[in-house]
């Protein structure tokens, strides 16, 4: 399965990539980057195990930058503020480059292209 992914990436000319799986596609991905460093810059895994990962400070800065983007008010904001806030509020190149890919335009109004509802409710400590 690590050589398809890898082969994927290769016929689509990706040189590096975050690689994220769920269930045994976690296990995947985990086995996949550690045995091909050069080619990911991280590794999101959902629920590879019956391990409580909330408590990992890169889940924490996660759960942070989500909660960050969630309270924006995008009614307010065009495109050009919208990323100006989240160079002011995610500190993390990588992490506020997938928040600026994951917002977008529609007539006019901003938006963000995930339920960020849900997954500020999913990384919230209980």
């Amino acid at each position: 399965m690590g050589d398809d992914i890898l082969r994927f990436m290769n016929e689509n000319k990706i040189t590096m990539a975050t690689i994220g799986g769920h269930g045994f596609g976690a296990k995947v991905a985990t086995a996949t980057a550690n045995a091909n460093l050069n080619r990911f810059t991280g590794v999101i895994c959902l629920d590879g195990g019956p391990i409580d990962h909330r408590w990992h400070e890169c889940y924490q800065e996660l759960a942070e930058y989500i909660s960050f983007a969630k309270k924006l008010n995008l009614s307010k904001l065009d495109a050009n503020g919208a990323f100006k806030e989240l160079e002011n509020g995610i500190s993390c190149p990588k992490w506020r480059s997938i928040f600026k890919q994951n917002l977008e335009t529609e007539k006019g109004d901003l938006s963000w292209k995930n339920n960020m509802n849900a997954l500020y409710k999913n990384t919230q400590k209980y």
